[in-house]
């Protein structure tokens, strides 16, 4: 397989795009019932172009589904394409998108607001910043970026130190917002979106 590296999300990915084009269900039908085809012969069963047959049939082959052998016709070699696979399962692992150990040490982050950052924020109800506007670029390509945020987001950022006082552990500033452990990666999302910005700065 060309892509051995290609993760399981990217693999699901692909196949759910190549089982999604309108004539997927009869080429798939195709491969069942020959032998091994080439790219030209769908396309000519199929009355698709050869170009897309060859790019599912790649598609196929790349995802594992399909294996190839390299024939010739006269002096012009070519592939040929057989089934490796009888079922198709196209899986996503959601939990896996995220990597949790990777965030692990984020709770001990030691974080305050940057003097001047030039961010404003919206304050909402009851203890809560309702949203966090921040400026990319400069002069005239200078643009605006607003950010909505959940409610642990807000709370989390009304409790952050101002520049003027001490760092805090990520932690710490949850516990004053009362948040529990469940918000930890929505909040670490919030410090690395506002770090990436400078609008947070990072001790420790």
């Amino acid at each position: 397989m060309k892509n051995k590296d290609i993760t399981p999300f990217e693999r699901s990915r692909r196949l759910a795009a190549l089982a999604s084009k309108d004539y997927a269900k009869d080429f798939l039908a195709l491969l069942v019932m020959y032998r091994d085809i080439s790219a030209s012969e769908a396309a000519s069963r199929l009355n698709i172009h050869i170009k897309t047959a060859q790019d599912f049939l790649e598609g196929l082959e790349e995802a594992g589904i399909l294996g190839r052998r390299e024939a010739a016709e006269g002096k012009r070699p070519y592939f040929r394409y057989s089934l490796k696979e009888k079922s198709i399962h196209i899986t996503f692992d959601l939990e896996g998108l995220y990597d949790r150990q990777a965030h692990a040490s984020g709770a001990a982050w030691i974080i305050k607001e940057r003097k001047n950052s030039g961010a404003l924020f919206k304050e909402g109800r009851e203890e809560r910043i309702s949203s966090v506007q921040v400026f990319e670029g400069s002069g005239r390509s200078r643009e605006e970026r607003r950010y909505s945020l959940t409610e642990c987001q807000g709370r989390f950022l009304f409790y952050l130190p101002f520049p003027t006082e001490s760092p805090s552990p990520v932690m710490d500033i949850m516990n004053k917002a009362a948040l529990d452990k469940e918000c930890l990666p929505e909040v670490l999302d919030l410090v690395d979106i506002l770090l990436s910005h400078d609008v947070i700065e990072k001790t420790g």
